[in-house]
This record gives structure tokens, sequence and C-alpha cells, in this order.
């Protein structure tokens, strides 16, 4: 049997209050799965994807290829389970400084040799496919709209080539359905690639139809954990 990418082991998150948000989240990502999170609005799935990130406190073990992710450190193993955010908005300066960033960043290099070196030309080609012009990398953040930041944050975790899962949150709430529909094509082209480096999706979508045409599997968020359900969402 195939290692799972990915085992979420009794993940519980609790409000600041104390309330639990949900626990007993268990489940598996394997290779090939786009893993759609369904759930109430306030079920916490954006919480749930930002616990499987670590960037949220919680309890339970997330691990990846069979280690958790302080066993890795967990700036290695955000670069290999790297988690995409709605919006981009709070970040300082522009794209083109963010990249620039991130190349510096010694766990892109560690056991890898994937580290980035700034804009690539295909993390721009990328973008202009979808139909970000390169100007719009040395705009600030916070002066692009939000599917610009959408399209650009999307090239950047693709282009870096360095995840193995992206945790997607929304990855096209702000985008015209044609722009959506590139962007779903080429990411599921990407997981049924032989040759690419990104091997499976968790996606967060309110989306019915999204959902239908981009998932593999579907697990319902509650208080009391997940449940592996058909298609239809109730989000």
């Amino acid at each position: 049997m195939a290692e799972a990418l990915l085992e979420i082991k009794d993940v519980e998150c609790t409000k600041p209050k104390g309330d639990r948000l949900f626990t007993n989240v268990n489940f598996t990502v394997n290779e090939g799965d786009i893993v759609v999170i369904q759930g109430k609005s306030g079920a916490g799935k954006s919480t749930l994807l930002k616990c499987l990130a670590h960037l949220n406190l919680h309890s339970g073990d997330v691990c990846y290829r069979g280690r958790t992710a302080r066993s890795y450190g967990i700036p290695y193993f955000r670069t290999r389970v790297m988690y995409v955010p709605q919006r981009a908005s709070l970040l300082p300066g522009t794209p083109r400084d963010f990249m620039a960033a991130i190349s510096l960043f010694g766990s892109y290099n560690q056991k890898s040799s994937t580290k980035p070196k700034g804009l690539s030309h295909e993390v721009v080609e990328l973008a202009e496919s979808w139909g970000i012009d390169e100007e719009l990398w040395d705009r600030n953040w916070s002066n692009l709209s939000g599917g610009e930041m959408q399209r650009v944050a999307l090239a950047i975790a693709v282009g870096l080539r360095s995840a193995e899962v992206l945790l997607l949150d929304e990855p096209t709430s702000a985008l015209d359905p044609d722009s959506s529909a590139r962007v779903e094509n080429y990411l599921k082209s990407q997981i049924e690639a032989v040759d690419s480096n990104l091997k499976a999706l968790v996606w967060v979508t309110h989306s019915e139809e999204q959902g239908k045409r981009v998932g593999t599997r579907f697990l319902r968020l509650s208080a009391g954990g997940v449940q592996e359900e058909n298609a239809h969402l109730d989000v």
C-alpha cells in the first residue's frame, strides 16, 4: 500500500475563549487526491487548513510522508505542504519583493535543489496564462484586486515547485468563470501529470459547482470531526 502524503490524526482546535471549534479530525491525503472540504459557514474549514500548515495552534498530529511536521522542522514542512490564503493583501511590499525574500529562506535549500532564484520566468509565464501582466509584480499587494492577488499567490505557490500538497483556501473566489476555469484546469492537470512535483490538493470552496468539477474526494467538517461524503455540497 502506498504511503500517504498526509495523515491527519486527532486534530483539535479551540476558539480563543476555550470552546472547541472542531475535534477528532482524522483523514489521509494520498497522491492524486483533490480533497474538497465541505461544511457550513463557521465550521472552521479555513482554520483547519491553517492547522494543517501549522499556522494555527492545535492538538493532534499532521504527518507528511510518515513523519510529523516538527520532525522535519516547521519551515521545511511548509515548503512541502503549502498554504495558499484567500487574500494576500496583508503581505508587505510587492509580489516581486516577496519572491526575493523567499529566495533567502534556508528551508527551500534543505535536502532539496528547489531553492527559488527570485522571480522566475516560469512563474511570470504561468501568471500571464491566467491574465496577470508582468507589471503587476511590481505593484504593492494592497494595490492589486482580489482576483489579481489570488492568481499571483497561486502562481508563486505552484511556480516554486517545492510543494507536494497545496492547501487552497477559496483560491478562485474573486475570479470570473473563465479565469476560474483556467486555474482549475491547470491545477488538475498538474495533479494528473506523472512528472509534476505537485501530488495532491486540499481545497476549500463555497461553490457547489466548483467542488464537483475539481474534487475526487469530499470531506464534511463539523464540530465532531470529518466524514467522507459524496459530491453534494452544503456550504
